[in-house]
């Protein structure tokens, strides 16, 4: 490394090659997270329910996992959403309004057993899915 008197130039340059080689500089830089995100970079956002899938658990376990299929209203994706408690899936008919949110986990990958799973249902219809499990709420009709 050069420490002349004509040295900035060059040491200016060394640390910008640096920071490109960076993966977390270059995502946030060049925008990465906001175009291939289904949710465009927000934490949370409403969809329509398409159907009910059961999706079974990795290696060891033997569970089948139960998940919808939504549409996402502000850009029309599809994403896989896991419809977390006991019986919460009972709860979730098709053609609901939904709110989807990260699972958490992995910096935006898969949680836990549930395999291409990144997203979990929090709202039905305006109302809390916990309310509903729970039974401190009714479900609403969508309007």
């Amino acid at each position: 490394m050069g420490k002349g008197l004509y040295a900035a130039r060059k040491l200016k340059k060394n640390r910008k090659t640096q920071l490109w080689s960076s993966r977390y500089y270059k995502r946030r830089v060049l925008h990465l997270k906001e175009k291939s995100d289904p949710l465009e970079g927000i934490t949370q956002a409403r969809g329509i329910v398409i159907e009910k899938v059961g999706i079974e658990a990795k290696q060891p376990n033997s569970a089948i996992r139960k998940c919808v299929k939504v549409q996402l209203i502000k850009n029309g994706r599809q994403i896989t959403a896991f419809a977390p408690k006991n019986h919460a899936i009972s709860f979730i008919d098709e053609h609901d309004e939904v709110i989807v949110e990260g699972i958490g986990g992995r910096m935006g990958r898969s949680y836990g057993d549930i395999p291409g799973v990144r997203y979990k249902i929090i709202k039905v219809n305006d109302v809390a899915l916990d309310m509903l499990v729970k039974k401190k709420i009714e479900k609403p009709m969508r309007r």
